[in-house]
């Protein structure tokens, strides 16, 4: 028996000392190995603070800078930080009342309770300093710091794009984004907004009962460093883009200009524009609400990119290249003009007359020449049984030539246009429809509507000779030497280079000796088309498109005053100018400048 009992207290000892050792192992490590509790106890005099990363400056081609960025500071507050502080103090600082300030605290509690959210957003240097004097009376509040876009020129607003606060839907489905950062919302800040807004930070700071800060926590041993946005180098002539918006103050349109070569956009025209430092800092919402609410200009509205006009004669240079690709004529075929193109009791009238080739059609911009070539490609029954299959031929070539299709390039919001599906016309005509259904799509009119900028590229196919580099704005990423390769890609046209050659010469020829007199350039040979697109809501659009030098392209340009009347009136001599500015860098004809520059149509 009392080696039983022995044996059991032996028992009892053993597990009281496997507990003992178990215990003092566990304090050991929660007291010297594992610093937990103490974080835990550290947190309470610890501030978390995001270093915001400095957003990527943009520049022009030319090294010019189109977008920088300036300090301002938020102030932040966690809500569960929050102890009591004298609230009328608060919203006489931040000049808000009561309720604005508890709906705020009430906002950044939803969000979260224990993550920093911006309470106070965009405070000046001058405003900065004056509330960190008595920022210690506010327990849970704090200021960090980050930047704003600016724009030391007003130009290139729908091109450049504006920042905004993330909405919910970021949120939600990027963890990068916290409430209250800012995102690119339009244009290249949009586009290139992974490559723009950097890599955040994070700074860890010790604060005192005050609420103030007393240094970093371990000597910045955990702090992060933010990484600065990449710096981009748009296609942008600063010179040529100011240039342009000058020309097209107090009126409605679009220019577009690209190098034919690389299908770099050297400017890009929306006008009425706005400037973009509007849409920066605390009154960006109001401004916004300005804009987007003037329904008369509409500012914001981009019509280089979205705007769909009828392509107006300028089309005719694109019917009469797949007019040749097609077999149905060539630059020796005559259409006699007897004044117009007749359809039953109907005609569309052309003002020249008499019988025309390809190269004459294109100079004096023969309605009927340019009617007859359309239905033959679409009704050319040896080739296409029936219209179905002529007219989609016909649509192929035009969407090759990127009209009815998007670019995907690196402006957002762009629009495809209007090239109308057979479907569509089968739908209309009941299945019954010919050539002379849709004969006015072959001068530019009846359904066909195109965008500004596929009009600038259709105007470069022509200066290649047959083909187009997607165009573009961004031409560098990170350095002027490390090129965009997104955009390389040579896209053939589908027609043969011979037929350019009599487009070509009807297009000079229309300039020295045509309808776009009003463009020709002392020294500078300038091959141009006129336009005049119907408008059933008052006077008809001026339209322009040229390039130059003739021999040698540099500039392939396309330009759209709304109710300007006369392509060769308007839109030549504006465009003309543009091409002048670029090729020599000043203007001869300040006469026909100052003309421009009055003119209100």
């Amino acid at each position: 028996m009392p080696e039983l009992l022995n044996k059991r207290i032996y028992i009892i000892f053993g597990i009281m000392l496997v507990f003992a050792v178990i215990y003092i192992v566990r304090l050991f490590s929660l007291q010297v190995t594992d610093d937990f509790y103490k974080r835990s106890a550290d947190e309470n005099a610890l501030r978390y603070i995001t270093e915001h990363p400095v957003r990527g400056l943009i520049y022009d081609r030319n090294d010019s800078l189109l977008v920088y960025n300036e300090p301002v500071y938020d102030l932040m507050v966690v809500p569960h930080e929050l102890r009591e502080f004298d609230t009328a103090d608060m919203c006489r600082l931040l000049e808000i009342d009561k309720e604005t300030l508890l709906k705020r605290i009430e906002r950044a509690r939803s969000y979260s309770p224990r993550l920093p959210s911006t309470f106070e957003q965009q405070m000046s240097k001058e405003d900065f300093a004056y509330l960190q004097e008595k920022l210690y009376q506010f327990p849970g509040f704090f200021v960090q710091s980050r930047t704003l876009r600016y724009y030391p020129e007003p130009i290139a607003a729908h091109v450049l794009g504006y920042v905004g606060e993330v909405n919910n839907d970021v949120l939600e489905n990027d963890a990068y984004y916290q409430l209250g950062d800012y995102i690119g919302i339009s244009g290249i800040e949009k586009t290139y907004e992974p490559e723009l807004r950097g890599v955040k930070g994070k700074r860890i700071v010790l604060v005192d009962v005050h609420n103030r800060e007393k240094g970093r926590y371990r000597n910045g041993e955990e702090d992060v460093m933010a990484i600065p946005g990449q710096p981009l180098w748009s296609t942008l002539d600063l010179s040529l883009q100011k240039y342009g918006e000058e020309l097209m103050r107090n009126k409605r349109g679009s220019i577009v200009a690209i190098e034919p070569s690389t299908g770099e956009i050297l400017c890009i025209v929306s006008s009425p524009g706005y400037d973009p430092n509007l849409l920066v800092g605390k009154n960006r919402s109001r401004n916004y609400a300005n804009l987007i609410n003037d329904n008369v200009n509409k500012p914001i509205y981009n019509r280089a990119l979205q705007a769909m006009y009828p392509p107006g004669s300028t089309f005719k240079l694109i019917n009469g290249l797949i007019a040749q690709q097609e077999g149905v004529l060539d630059q020796n075929t005559v259409y006699p003009c007897p004044g117009g193109y007749q359809i039953g009791s109907h005609t569309i009238g052309c003002h020249h007359g008499g019988a025309t080739n390809l190269v004459s059609a294109v100079q004096v911009s023969c309605n009927t020449y340019f009617c007859k070539a359309f239905y033959n490609i679409i009704s050319n029954k040896k080739k296409y049984p029936t219209i179905q299959e002529g007219y989609q031929a016909w649509k192929d070539h035009v969407n090759r030539m990127g009209f009815g299709v998007t670019f995907d390039t690196d402006l957002p919001f762009e629009n495809k246009g209007i090239i109308p599906s057979v479907d569509y016309f089968d739908r209309i005509y009941h299945g019954r429809w010919n050539g002379n259904s849709v004969v006015s799509m072959g001068i530019g009119q009846g359904e066909a509507a195109t965008t500004p900028l596929q009009m600038a590229n259709s105007i470069a196919i022509i200066a290649n000779r047959g083909y187009y580099i997607k165009p573009h704005i961004i031409k560098a990423i990170g350095s002027k030497d490390i090129p965009n390769d997104r955009f390389n890609d040579v896209i053939e046209s589908g027609i043969n280079e011979a037929h350019f050659d009599p487009i070509i010469r009807g297009m000079v020829a229309a300039v020295e000796a045509g309808t776009g007199r009003q463009a020709i350039i002392p020294g500078i040979k300038v091959a141009g088309k006129t336009g005049t697109a119907q408008n059933p809501h008052g006077k008809d659009h001026s339209v322009f498109v040229c390039f130059a030098p003739a021999e040698d392209p540099k500039i392939a340009i396309f330009v759209l005053v709304e109710n300007g009347g006369w392509g060769g009136s308007v839109a030549a001599p504006i465009a003309s100018l543009v091409v002048e500015k670029y090729l020599k860098g000043e203007i001869g004809r300040t006469d026909l400048e100052k003309r421009i520059l009055e003119l209100k149509p």
